[in-house]
């Protein structure tokens, strides 16, 4: 007995050593709670010179780590195993995630930069008073086409994709709210639906676009689209975009029966270890001319009106990317369906996935 106990010493000795001497290595290279800020947010959506920017600003070291959906995000905070400072989730997530009490509020006194956010995309019903939340970006789900390999033909409508002549020339985003929402909208269905019924038939109707789907894809839809290798994608706006700075042949459109208009906000989570380093970035990221060059890079639509100014007319006359209120009114936010309806839109997802298969 005596030697276990001095065994279990040894071992908690050497554990508490280096304990001390990772702590140690992280201090000097600035990794401390007080001045260590982590980032959670979508892949490619920053610029990296404006991390770079507020690191030099402030003294404060940026953690960065990405994710490809807000139910990934969603699952990684509620296991808590990194303690993010801030979250980057879309408006049905951050709704979600205030009734399983995971946010912190957010201090509006030290955000002065609030005040040039467009009221338009403030105090939204997902976030009543922006308690928890600050705008990001805003965009729409639409349909980019390549005009080489589709010719003289026009898209216009979802409807459009179902046409034979478009065999295996569609990449679909891997993603149930905005395939289901696609096939719903496609028969003048909301994309918050919770009809069954409904649900089964915009299933259905999209078991039957199978023959013209070519894959079913997440971030690698830019590379395809690029290359050449489809004629169409369901894309996010912001993808689009940044494509089609680069590509004179690709062209995007919002359908004619409507479509999504997502909120992306920054939020704290509440197993924040540093909370004051969140508001700090959150103020700096909303600064216009950081606002401007961030939505340079990323290619979505900003909500901050005052970056307006320091961008491109081009960009923002363009209502492929800044609809007017017209097409506007034909666009819907997606709802929190709760945990039971949400799971049954996967599962029809899933289920029309394998059908592809």
């Amino acid at each position: 007995m005596k030697k276990l106990v001095q065994a279990l010493a040894a071992v908690l000795i050497v554990s508490f050593a280096l304990l001390y001497i990772v702590s140690g290595l992280n201090s000097s290279q600035g990794y401390t709670s007080g001045n260590t800020l982590t980032i959670f947010n979508w892949g490619d959506y920053i610029d990296a010179d404006l991390v770079e920017k507020f690191e030099q600003e402030t003294g404060i070291k940026v953690i960065y780590e990405t994710f490809d959906s807000n139910e990934a995000m969603m699952t990684k905070i509620e296991q808590g195993g990194t303690a993010y400072d801030i979250a980057v989730p879309s408006e049905y997530a951050i709704e979600k995630m205030k009734e399983e009490d995971l946010l912190l509020p957010v201090d509006h006194s030290k955000i002065p930069n609030l005040k040039y956010i467009d009221q338009r995309f403030m105090d939204l019903p997902f976030d009543p008073g922006n308690e928890y939340s600050i705008p990001y970006f805003w965009g729409t789900v639409g349909i980019l086409y390549n005009t080489d390999i589709l010719g003289d033909k026009k898209i216009t409508s979802w409807n459009d994709l179902w046409d034979p002549e478009l065999k295996n020339q569609i990449l679909l985003i891997d993603g149930a709210r905005e395939v289901m929402g696609m096939g719903l909208n496609s028969l003048h269905y909301s994309l918050n639906d919770k009809n069954r019924e409904h649900l089964v038939e915009a299933k259905e109707k999209l078991d039957s676009l199978t023959p013209n789907i070519k894959a079913i894809v997440g971030d690698e839809i830019r590379m395809l689209m690029e290359n050449d290798e489809a004629g169409i994608g369901v894309v996010w706006s912001g993808t689009a975009q940044e494509l089609m700075w680069e590509k004179d042949n690709l062209e995007y459109v919002l359908p004619e029966e409507g479509s999504n208009l997502w909120f992306d906000n920054m939020v704290i989570p509440k197993t924040a270890k540093n909370p004051e380093a969140a508001h700090q970035f959150m103020n700096f990221i909303l600064d216009p001319e950081n606002a401007a060059q961030n939505t340079e890079y990323v290619g979505y639509s900003t909500p901050n009106k005052e970056a307006l100014k320091y961008m491109d007319e081009e960009t923002i006359s363009d209502e492929r990317f800044y609809p007017d209120e017209e097409m506007t009114a034909r666009l819907e936010v997606y709802e929190n369906l709760g945990k039971r309806m949400l799971a049954y839109y996967n599962e029809l997802f899933l289920e029309f996935k394998m059908h592809k298969k």
